[in-house]
């Protein structure tokens, strides 16, 4: 039995494989906190296919892993999961109550943890109403924000009004969420001002880590003149991801295609969305949708321009670090980069209008001088600023700390 503390970390997903931005963040903390201060026991829903596939993978998150069966969702979970429109949560909190999840979760909290920290906001809804452990909430995003951009850019009357209903449902979600818990986590000073300004909530903040090791930078020549190869990596059963692409798609590409007829897009990410598959074969447009694949780096190296061109969403993207520390230079809408500590035009390019976002691809397609310079600025901020490592750290003594005020309250009392 170790006598190091033993820390709870509940996740509302399996974490493998890290095909999602939550999933990378989550586990570079995890991998961080893996033979530190904290005797860390993983939870989460277990896929049934992956059952014994991951032992090695698992044992660099966590001491000891326990799941509960992962609810089986059909190609039709998209629209069976409108039922939860009548429920007073909100649709993608509803989505994961499951009895199997809350009973996991009450076992392994009457095991008595030292501090049990919640991942993802949403994650709450399978805490008991009252638990006698020391906890940190570790929130990837603004939930609520997220839905107010969708209601923003909402193109029917009919999508406006359910939009609104969920917005006001999340909001009263975060509130109750945020504050059951003795610490919440924030993933950048943006989103810690918006808890305390609109919650009243003091959140401490880790900052957003990429493994450096892993994307090792590889510098663009400048001497190449014109490159065609645009590349965007995401899961691409998100929401916000879907109507960023397809934003980029009937808004943007035009514009790019009209000046530099030989462009190409690649689309990395799990799960394309159907629609967007389609649309592009029906204008016969020079996509490529990938699907998963295990590596996403060789398709970012072989690319001149990586883009962001989301419109809703919230939190921190972490594959802005991860195009900039592979040498990749990036355009980005403001919504794609907040909360992240860059400057435009040093360490990426930025356009909220599709004019501005196809004139800043359009110069790193037709500038090698420009990409060069970019990439080598992203490289440097990251470096000095935003590895892995330094965040797992941050986020290490943060719980340290919520554990030890636990002590020397109960000392008090």
């Amino acid at each position: 039995m170790s006598a190091r503390p033993r820390l709870l970390f509940i996740s509302p997903r399996y974490l493998l494989p890290a095909d999602s931005g939550g999933k990378i963040r989550t586990g570079h903390v995890l991998r961080g906190l893996k033979g530190g201060y904290f005797d860390v026991t993983l939870v989460s829903p277990l896929p049934s296919e992956r059952a014994a596939d991951d032992p090695d993978q698992l044992a660099l998150l966590c001491d000891r892993f326990v799941g509960w069966p992962e609810p089986l969702r059909g190609p039709y979970f998209r629209y069976l999961r409108l039922r939860h429109l009548l429920s007073s949560l909100p649709i993608p909190v509803a989505t994961d109550v499951t009895a199997a999840g809350r009973d996991r979760v009450a076992r392994e909290l009457a095991t008595r943890p030292g501090l049990v920290v919640v991942d993802f906001t949403h994650t709450a809804v399978l805490m008991p109403d009252e638990f006698a452990a020391r906890s940190v909430l570790f929130t990837h995003n603004v939930e609520a924000e997220i839905f107010a951009r969708h209601l923003k850019v909402a193109a029917s009357p009919i999508h406006r009004v359910v939009w609104r209903d969920q917005l006001a449902k999340m909001r009263r979600f975060e509130s109750e969420a945020l504050h059951r818990f003795d610490t919440v986590v924030a993933v950048s000073d943006r989103d810690r001002d918006i808890f305390r300004d609109q919650y009243g909530i003091d959140a401490a903040v880790i900052p957003t880590g990429v493994d450096l090791d892993y994307f090792r930078f590889s510098a663009p020549d400048p001497s190449l003149g014109t490159a065609n190869d645009i590349v965007f990596t995401a899961s691409m059963d998100s929401f916000a991801n879907i109507d960023g692409i397809q934003w980029f798609m009937d808004a943007v590409w035009p514009l790019i295609i009209a000046r530099n007829p030989a462009a190409r897009v690649t689309i990395v990410g799990r799960n394309p969305d159907a629609k967007l598959v389609r649309a592009a074969a029906q204008r016969n447009l020079p996509w490529t949708f990938t699907g998963f694949v295990e590596d996403v780096r060789p398709y970012m190296h072989d690319a001149a321009v990586y883009v962001i061109p989301l419109r809703v969403g919230g939190g921190t993207r972490i594959k802005a670090y991860e195009a900039m520390a592979l040498g990749k230079p990036v355009v980005s809408t403001s919504i794609g980069i907040e909360g992240l500590q860059l400057e435009p035009e040093r360490h990426y390019l930025q356009g909220d209008t599709p004019e501005a976002f196809a004139a800043a691809v359009l110069r790193l397609l037709e500038d090698g001088a420009l990409r060069a310079r970019l990439a080598s600025e992203a490289r440097r901020c990251v470096e000095e600023n935003f590895s892995s490592r330094s965040a797992a750290k941050v986020f290490e003594s943060i719980c340290i700390h919520a554990l030890q005020r636990g002590r020397e309250n109960r000392n008090i009392a």
